[in-house]
């Protein structure tokens, strides 16, 4: 289970490299929720296995138990990426009404020509 693992947060992480490498602020914007989720499920995967452990309410101190911390962790990325992702999308549409396009190539030759 752990080599699938591996494996999908590695195609998540190359997927978003490449959607954040594009010209379009939309596919860059997709890059970066993308690359949220797979920071998420890289956190998770390094927490290890939950088989065979118990909630961490000690009754009982031999009995091995799940460690809370990085579901902890992954909540607050959760929260923080959602904020980001609002902010960003607030962001390409204020772009998008100012600059009447999305594409940074086609945003970026048209303020070359009006400086000829």
């Amino acid at each position: 289970m752990q080599l699938e693992t591996a494996l999908l947060v590695g195609v998540l992480f190359g997927c978003a490299t490449y959607l954040i490498l594009q010209s379009s602020f939309v596919r860059i914007l997709f890059g970066f929720v993308v690359i949220s989720h797979a920071a998420n499920l890289l956190v998770l995967s390094m927490s290890g296995d939950p088989a065979g452990k118990t909630a961490p309410i000690v009754t009982d101190p031999a009995v091995a138990m799940v460690d809370p911390l990085p579901q902890a962790l992954i909540l607050t990325a959760i929260v923080i990426g959602f904020g980001m992702t609002a902010y960003l999308v607030l962001l390409l549409y204020r772009l998008f009404l100012d600059q009447k396009t999305t594409n940074a190539s086609e945003m970026y030759a048209t303020t070359d020509q009006d400086h000829q």
